[in-house]
């Protein structure tokens, strides 16, 4: 069946897949009927949607394609198969459609209780849906502690990934013999804060994933010392002698063709007129046309990429070139982690990734340069800089590198400089800026440095995010702060290779602190 082409109001005259759809939603309703007596608010559509419906994941990611009835999942999933549904866009002001949806679909077996642009629908079977938004950074404590069965993201990736780990704390129950799950649903991301569920979904989404899954197929993943690991299965199993529960995900495609009400609008023409790639996105569900773009935005994503696609195995790579440098940007808590970049000239190492708990203190990071330094023989590796992040508590991993004598650099993003970029043109407010733009100027098609960086998709979001803007001081980076409140997370991975990449003369990273020297010193001193 095409899916641009819209049914005709004749149902005699439609294809044989649209009358069979149709047909099996019929005869599910009579079903229930005759089972309960009455029908059932909602059913699926024969195909995707009744295999999500009934998807025994504990985490499920339905949709890609626009059209493919994705909110409808999430309240048909409300209103017949939980009890206590928390459903959330992103703002509060696209719930509209919803609002008006779960209205139609509870009509006379329902209560509705507006609050601002959502609200609470009560059935008459005792279940509770409420409808919100969570736009602000603050807003997800409004739910802390609230438990629902049903945590349901329309739009999953508008949403920072922090939010929906945050919010996933308390999917839970204490009603016998109801299940409980997350359910998301969306279209491929348009801007790097929502490329956290490729990452999250690879083995569905990302092509370049070596691990490979089916649409359905169950995987089982567990937290082990706060990194998430993949398991065999859903046993319970024992590590450091804590009993740990592994939970299943999934990512079941649906299109418009999977719709046939939808199609019967026509709305796939709509569709088809779009520009690419959101064309590719929103008609085929397409995780690997490139988004567009910000004018703002500081590193194209197509130059993060290409560099990427350069990238070789370490096959030869680390006898050809000397270790150069090693970025550090050191965890500040939380979910942030310590990540480590190493560079041989234009050849980036795989980023190491540490969480937090396992860095606490100068001395822990220490040791984890001092490993990456000389575990795998590095040539000249004695002569290598370390450049560090030192604001707050990178001052204490400095110094614990500094006591083991290694050359290392107290980096302060928020210092001024006199550095243009490489035409000799473009002014920079702080130490933060040109570094962005630096590599940004290495990473250029034409006149860059044929950089190699490790393929990561966490990498390649962190460094496609940031913006900029031009101020009178100079050009200015977007916040590492806001950054976090856009992506969700810190981009650690993005600071780490703009670490390493970074090249300055020793006087332009003096630690400014009293109680300590230059952040460079001996005869190995010298500009690179």
């Amino acid at each position: 069946m095409n899916s641009t082409e819209p049914l005709s109001r004749n149902w005699r005259e439609w294809p044989v897949e649209a009358k069979a759809a149709l047909l099996e939603r019929l005869r599910v309703r009579r079903s229930l009927r005759a089972e309960t007596g009455r029908p059932s608010l909602w059913t699926p559509n024969n195909g995707p949607q009744t295999a999500a419906y009934h998807s025994p994941a504990d985490e499920l990611f339905y949709g890609g394609a626009a059209g493919g009835g994705k909110s409808d999942l999430l309240l048909g999933l409300a209103c017949t198969a939980h009890r206590k549904t928390l459903l959330l866009r992103r703002q509060a002001t696209q719930l509209t459609e919803l609002v008006d949806r779960v209205k139609s679909i509870a009509a006379e077996r329902g209560h509705w209780r507006s609050s601002g642009h959502g609200g609470t629908m009560t059935t008459d079977d005792g279940r509770v849906i409420e409808l919100a938004g969570c736009d602000h950074p603050d807003d997800r404590q409004k739910y802390k502690g609230r438990p629902h069965d049903l945590k349901a993201f329309d739009e999953l990736p508008d949403f920072p990934e922090d939010v929906y780990t945050f919010l996933g704390a308390w999917n839970r129950t204490t009603i016998p013999g109801q299940r409980c799950r997350k359910v998301g649903c969306g279209n491929p991301p348009s801007t790097p804060e929502g490329e956290w569920v490729i990452r999250r979904w690879a083995p569905w989404l990302d092509p370049e994933c070596k691990d490979r899954a089916l649409p359905g197929e169950l995987r089982w993943y567990a937290m082990v010392r706060g990194e998430e690991v993949k398991r065999e299965d859903g046993r319970t199993f024992v590590h450091d002698g804590e009993l740990i529960e592994p939970w299943s995900r999934t990512f079941i495609p649906a299109k418009l063709i999977d719709n046939p009400i939808l199609v019967a609008t026509g709305y796939g023409k709509t569709l088809s007129a779009l520009p690419e790639p959101l064309r590719s996105q929103l008609l085929h569900g397409d995780f690997t046309a490139s988004r567009i773009d910000s004018p703002w935005q500081v590193i194209p994503s197509a130059w993060v990429r290409a560099a990427m696609h350069r990238w070789k195995p370490k096959a030869g790579r680390v006898t050809e070139f000397a270790l150069s440098a090693v970025g550090v940007d050191v965890a500040r808590g939380g979910d942030d982690r310590t990540c480590l970049s190493k560079r041989h000239r234009h050849w980036f190492a795989p980023l190491e990734k540490h969480p937090g708990s396992v860095t606490p203190d100068g001395d822990a990071v220490a040791l984890l340069v001092e490993k990456a330094l000389t575990e795998q023989g590095w040539p000249d590796e004695e002569n290598a800089t370390v450049n560090v992040d030192a604001i707050g508590v990178g001052s204490a991993v400095y110094d614990a590198i500094r006591r083991r004598g290694r050359i290392v650099r107290a980096v302060i993003f928020s210092k001024g400089t006199n550095r243009r970029d490489r035409a000799d043109v473009l002014e920079f407010g702080n130490l933060r800026a040109y570094a962005y733009w630096s590599l940004r100027d290495a990473l250029d098609p034409v006149h860059g440095d044929n950089l190699e960086l490790p393929p990561d998709p966490e990498l390649l979001a962190d460094l496609s995010a940031p913006t900029w803007e031009p101020r009178a001081g100079g050009i200015i980076i977007e916040s590492k702060d806001k950054l976090r409140e856009r992506l969700g997370r810190s981009p650690d991975s993005g600071d780490a290779v703009v670490l390493a990449h970074l090249q300055l003369a020793p006087w332009e990273v003096e630690d400014e602190r009293p109680d300590s020297g230059p952040a460079c010193f001996g005869e190995r001193c010298g500009v690179f």
